[in-house]
């Protein structure tokens, strides 16, 4: 008797299948999106510009350090986090004019004169501070500044920040700058 050969299946096409799928599972998915901190660099300075006296009184500066031990310091004290942006709002406004807290300097923004803080937040961090300890920390002083910076909005065009007009956010921009100045880590567990 004669062997009865079995059909095979064309499989020819299979690779042309799966190329096509696979393009369609590459196209349709997404990847993860990846953010960073949002921080914008200053710009680079015109040549011609002459450079200006750089030097801050010191009652000027807050120095926020966190140790490797993730310890939070807000000048000389310990502080909890939860704590910080309260005390940050505090020393950016100085409500009483304190004179232990920033000066404020009279600016002339479009037109109208608004008393802007002369206050800078040191941020300083040590080799060993864990990355979460210094994002959170980082959050707390923007949450300061965007808190100051809604509560000028309302008071001067009755809506929060967000919602201003990109002129009126430049406005606000300038008369509640955001000066954070991030130091170099230090490598303090060492000798």
């Amino acid at each position: 008797m004669a062997k009865k050969k079995t059909p095979e299946i064309n499989s020819s096409s299979t690779a042309d299948i799966a190329f096509l799928l696979l393009c369609y599972f590459l196209m349709t998915t997404t990847m993860g999106d990846q953010s960073g901190l949002q921080r914008r660099l200053p710009p680079i300075p015109d040549k011609d510009q002459k450079v200006e006296n750089q030097k801050a009184n010191r009652r000027n500066i807050v120095i926020v350090r966190i140790n490797s031990a993730d310890k939070l310091f807000a000048g000389s004290e310990p502080m909890d986090i939860s704590l910080l942006k309260d005390k940050m709002k505090e020393f950016l406004a100085n409500p009483a004019d304190d004179p232990n807290l920033p000066e404020k300097e009279p600016k002339d923004i479009e037109g109208k004169t608004y008393m802007v803080s002369k206050g800078i937040i040191s941020l300083q961090n040590d080799r060993g501070t864990s990355y979460q300890a210094y994002i959170a920390v980082q959050n707390e002083l923007v949450k300061a500044v965007n808190e100051l910076r809604d509560e000028f909005s309302m008071r001067e065009f009755g809506r929060k920040f967000a919602f201003l007009s990109e002129d009126q956010q430049e406005i606000v921009k300038k008369a509640v700058p955001q000066n954070i100045s991030e130091a170099e880590p230090k490598d303090t567990g060492k000798k």
